[in-house]
């Protein structure tokens, strides 16, 4: 039982893959590292404005 619980879970997982290819990976790739970004640089931005 467990196993066919898990069997179906990574079909949804590959199925979900699937649908997203390569380029939505890319995408998402692309905009959590943008966001990391953002992140770092409006820290140093209001570090720089409140240190002051």
């Amino acid at each position: 039982m467990e196993n066919n619980q898990i069997e179906n879970e990574n079909s949804k997982l590959k199925k979900w893959f699937k649908r997203v290819g390569i380029g939505g990976l890319i995408f998402f790739t692309v905009k959590g590292i943008a966001w990391l970004f953002v992140f770092y640089y409006g820290a140093e931005i209001f570090q720089d404005c409140f240190g002051k």
